[in-house]
């Protein structure tokens, strides 16, 4: 009912603890706050929020348009919704040094469990995209050193994202991530590797916990998440599918829509209004007000 139970701190505290465990923790990402609670429902560990779901849904590319005020307030939106540890994607930091430390407080105060800030120079673009282009080393380490400095909750997760191995290839995505982690990063996010023998070099080089970002259309392999968890990774997240199937859904309901005049031939592919219900508590409510759910809905 309304929002999550669990406090920011009590989220933080139990997923450094699952981090620490070495098991494989499973993130897929939310595109707004009610598709964040069926990932809790379905068993997940935890929930991404993608910078570029974040941009796709205010109808943008994922080319660093979005503002800080924006990615937290709807990461807040999202984040508040379950009882799971989310964390979100904060692009270069939004600015210099001094920006990437108000980001990160920003950040801890919507809610969120961590975030993870890239080294790409701005504007950035989608990792899986060429043509990237990274800042100098020390420029990245300047980021991650701001952004530890200025978190206030040991347990928030800073994590810092290397794009140099498409601009550079995998002896410098190692020792740019190594760099990273001497800063102070507690996790490396390394973008666009192309195979399992590029995440478990990765893996074996660093001593934090890595994520592997499976998402489709892009530089990797889609691997299983017994592949990854065979070869040490923390973390997968599957940033931008769950948006990619509501949308490919809705642009079929729409033909159908076009063609049909009427959706009857799509029922089976809805999400049944009880359950929608029964997702959001709708009885719970009942608390404040019975006049609220007073009703059955059948299936």
């Amino acid at each position: 009912m309304l929002y999550a139970k669990t406090t920011p701190a009590e989220k933080r505290r139990i997923f450094r603890e699952k981090l620490n465990s070495g098991e494989l923790l499973r993130f897929p990402g939310a595109f707004n706050p009610l598709s964040a609670r069926l990932i809790e429902e379905k068993g997940f560990d935890g929930v991404y929020i993608s910078g570029a779901v974040l941009s796709a849904d205010l109808g943008l590319p994922d080319i660093g348009l979005t503002t800080l005020t924006e990615v937290a307030g709807r990461a807040q939106q999202i984040a508040r919704m379950t009882e799971l540890p989310a964390i979100v994607d904060a692009d270069t930091g939004f600015g210099e040094p001094m920006n990437v430390a108000r980001t990160i407080q920003t950040l801890e105060d919507a809610g969120l469990a961590g975030c993870h800030i890239e080294d790409q120079i701005n504007p950035k673009r989608c990792g899986h995209l060429d043509g990237k282009a990274v800042v100098d080393e020390d420029t990245a380490i300047k980021r991650i050193r701001a952004a530890v400095d200025a978190r206030r909750d040991e347990n928030f997760l800073i994590m810092a994202r290397t794009d140099i191995r498409a601009a550079e290839g995998m002896d410098a995505a190692i020792a740019r991530a190594k760099a990273l982690v001497e800063a102070g990063a507690d996790a490396i996010f390394p973008e666009a590797m192309r195979s399992l023998d590029e995440f478990k070099a990765m893996r074996d080089a660093l001593d934090v916990p890595i994520l592997a970002n499976m998402t489709e259309f892009g530089k990797s392999d889609l691997f299983s998440s017994e592949e990854l968890a065979a070869i040490g990774v923390n973390i997968v997240i599957w940033p931008v599918s769950m948006l990619r199937i509501a949308m490919g859904a809705t642009g079929r309901a729409l033909d159908t829509l076009n063609e049909e005049g009427h959706l009857t031939s799509k029922l089976d592919e809805m999400q049944h209004r009880a359950d929608l219900y029964e997702l959001i508590d709708y009885e719970a409510y009942n608390h404040f007000d019975t006049s609220v759910f007073n009703f059955e809905v059948k299936k």
